[in-house]
C-alpha cells in the first residue's frame, strides 16, 4: 500500500490524470493454494487498503485504478476499482475471463463489463476496464466499445510477448479506442514488464501511410510510464473511420452467443 501511494504521488508530479496498477496489487498477484490463506488475503472494497487510494485520489486530484483480491461471500474475485479525482468510486470491475486452467480456478468470475464517465481536469472521457486474460477474447473490448468506452484500462500479470502485445494492438485498432496496460516488471511474479498503450489511430487524412498505434511500450524494469492519449484526435478518428460499430452486422453473428462447445475446444476444467 505504501509503495503504491508513493508511486501515485510521483505519477501526479509527472502530470498523470490516471494512475493504473498491475493485476491484484494488494498481494502482488499471489493466489494461494491454501484456501484459508487465500480467503484471508482477500479484502473488501471498503477495506483500508482500497479506501486509502480513494482518499489519495481526492488529495492528488488524480484518478487511480487500484487492483485487489476482493473478498466475497464465496471465492474471491480479481477486481479493479477506479477512483476519480474527487475520490469517488466510479468503476468497479471484476475479471470475467478467469484462467480456469490455473490459479484463478480458485477465484469467482465477474458478471459483466462496465464503462464510466471519468471527469478529468481536461474534460470527460468514457473509461472501461478488462483484466489480463480478458484481452484474449475480442468480445471483451468489443462490448466495452459498444458501451461507449474511449479508453480501456488493463491491469496485467503475465509475460507480455509479441503475440499478447499484438492482441492489445488489435483490440485498439478494431474498436478505435485507447488501451493502456500495466504489467509487473521482470520476475514479479513471472512477468517481464512491457507495459503498453495503443491509441487505435491508424490512419489520418493529413498523414501519408499508416500510423503506429503504439504510443508507449516500456522495458522490463519497474517504473512509472506515462502514456499521452489525444482524446480529441481519437474522437475525430472515430467519426470518420470504418472500424468500431460503423459497419457491423450483428444480426449475422448469432452463433457467437451460442453456449455450445465442440471438439477440439472441449476442456474439462471449463467453468460456466
Amino acid at each position: 500500500m505504501s509503495k503504491g501511494i508513493e508511486y501515485c504521488k510521483k505519477a501526479k508530479m509527472m502530470g498523470a490524470d490516471i494512475a493504473l496498477f498491475p493485476e491484484i496489487w494488494n498481494t502482488g498477484y499471489v493466489i494461494n493454494e491454501d484456501m484459508d490463506k487465500l480467503l484471508s488475503d482477500a479484502v473488501t472494497s471498503d477495506d483500508e487498503f482500497v479506501r486509502s487510494y480513494g482518499v489519495l485520489a481526492k488529495e492528488l486530484g488524480m484518478a487511480i485504478g487500484i487492483t485487489f483480491l476482493e473478498k466475497t461471500d464465496s471465492l474471491p474475485k480479481n477486481s479493479l476499482i477506479l477512483f476519480d479525482r474527487h475520490g469517488h468510486n466510479v468503476l468497479h470491475y471484476s475479471k470475467v475471463h478467469t484462467c480456469d486452467f490455473g490459479d484463478e480456478a480458485r477465484l469467482s468470475q465477474g458478471d459483466d463489463f462496465y464503462v464510466c464517465e471519468l471527469d478529468t481536469k481536461d474534460g470527460k472521457v468514457n473509461v472501461g476496464a478488462m483484466i489480463c486474460y480478458d484481452r484474449e477474447f475480442p468480445e471483451s473490448a468489443r462490448i466495452l466499445m459498444l458501451k461507449g468506452a474511449e479508453i480501456i484500462l488493463v491491469p496485467n500479470a503475465c509475460p507480455m510477448e509479441i503475440n499478447r502485445l499484438s492482441q492489445l494492438r488489435s483490440r485498439a485498432y478494431e474498436n478505435m479506442l485507447g488501451i493502456a496496460t500495466c504489467n509487473y516488471p521482470k520476475g514479479k511474479p513471472d512477468c517481464n514488464g512491457h507495459s503498453s498503450a495503443f491509441d487505435g489511430v491508424a490512419y489520418m487524412e493529413d498523414v501519408e501511410g499508416s500510423l503506429d498505434t503504439c504510443i508507449l511500450e516500456a522495458g522490463e524494469e519497474e517504473g512509472i510510464f506515462i502514456a499521452d492519449f489525444d482524446i480529441e484526435k481519437i474522437r475525430r478518428y472515430r467519426k470518420s473511420e470504418v472500424h468500431g460499430n460503423a459497419y457491423r452486422r450483428p444480426w449475422k453473428y448469432s452463433l457467437i452467443t451460442s453456449k455450445e462447445k465442440n471438439e477440439p475446444f472441449i476442456r474439462k476444467d471449463f467453468r460456466q
